[in-house]
């Protein structure tokens, strides 16, 4: 039997930012923390905005119909003076499911969208506990479709949409794919699931590894999910939208790309994900960085397993569009 008290260790480097990150955020999320959490500027909102500015990029925002009409926001988000076609790159942001917002994660997408002459539009889906499954996935859903459909107003190439996420914004990508694909809906070049959440039932080697230590822990995982799927969490009655990991046919579907740390609650359920993707005849790409904690490449960018990390994700998208 594993001795699920033993973990990898986290990488040196990573380690010293760990201690950096720990005086701003406590390792496990309760769901008393949520309203003090969304106050906190976690996606650094102004600084995102700033950064756009800077690299000329403009943003609009679009008012859409979400799950069950009610009206949600997109932004579009592009290059200043872009003409032409390229790729589309539909962008479903992080936090657990219960925090964060559409700005959350998208500086990565900037370089791709320079890069291909892109477009990438943001889906600020609603969260949970407020608005439980299936609102999140079914959001990001309604976000996509708004994005094919309107594809040639915002010179996009509906063949080259490319759907992206970290963390719950993965998971939230991966259920998107499987219901673009079981509606016959957008049809898509790839998933870009950056250490995607994508299994509610906490049955892992590796959610008991990483317990009251690193950041989005076991704990916290419980918080989110829990939030997400009310009392149905880890029962039988969870959609494999929700929770990505319970489909049991993967074929069918886009290349994915897959990464995560070897010391992240996520590790195992991201690697059980890529496995059954290869069984079922998808291309997938894989890897896991020794000694990553959850999110370690925003936290701490500057270390040489985050440029690692960043170097990979790149040069698969450069394979997928260029």
């Amino acid at each position: 039997m594993t001795d699920t008290t033993l973990r990898p260790p986290f990488d040196p480097e990573l380690e010293a930012a760990l201690a950096l990150v720990g005086d701003t955020l406590p390792p496990t999320l309760t769901a008393e923390m949520i309203p003090l959490m969304r106050q906190s500027p976690v996606s650094g909102e102004d600084e995102i905005f700033a950064v756009l500015d800077e690299r000329g990029f403009t943003r609009r925002d679009v008012t859409i119909a979400g799950h069950e009409g009610d009206e949600i926001v997109v932004s579009v988000v592009e290059k200043a003076g872009r003409t032409g076609t390229g790729p589309g790159f539909f962008h479903t942001h992080g936090g657990g499911m219960i925090i964060g917002n559409r700005w959350l994660g998208l500086v990565g997408f900037l370089d791709w969208a320079e890069r291909f002459n892109g477009v990438i539009v943001t889906v600020e889906y609603r969260l949970a506990p407020e608005f439980p499954d299936p609102y999140p996935v079914e959001d990001c859903y309604s976000g996509l479709v708004w994005t094919a459909e309107n594809a040639a107003e915002l010179g996009i190439d509906p063949n080259r949409i490319l759907i992206g996420g970290g963390s719950a914004g993965g998971g939230l990508a991966a259920g998107t794919t499987l219901l673009a694909r079981d509606r016959r809906g957008p049809a898509l070049i790839g998933q870009l699931l950056i250490y995607p959440m994508l299994d509610d039932r906490d049955v892992s080697v590796s959610t008991r590894q990483i317990d009251g230590i690193g950041v989005w822990d076991r704990g916290s995982n419980i918080t989110g999910w829990t939030a997400l799927l009310g009392e149905r969490k880890g029962t039988d009655d969870v959609s494999i939208y929700a929770a990505p990991a319970r489909a049991t046919d993967l074929a069918g579907l886009p290349p994915a790309f897959i990464d995560c740390g070897s010391a992240e609650v996520f590790r195992d359920e991201d690697v059980d994900y890529a496995t059954r993707l290869w069984a079922a005849g998808v291309q997938a790409e894989l890897h896991v960085w020794a000694g990553g904690f959850h999110g370690f490449d925003m936290f701490a960018p500057h270390t040489a397993v985050a440029q690692a990390m960043l170097a990979a994700r790149d040069d698969w998208v450069n394979r997928l569009l260029g």
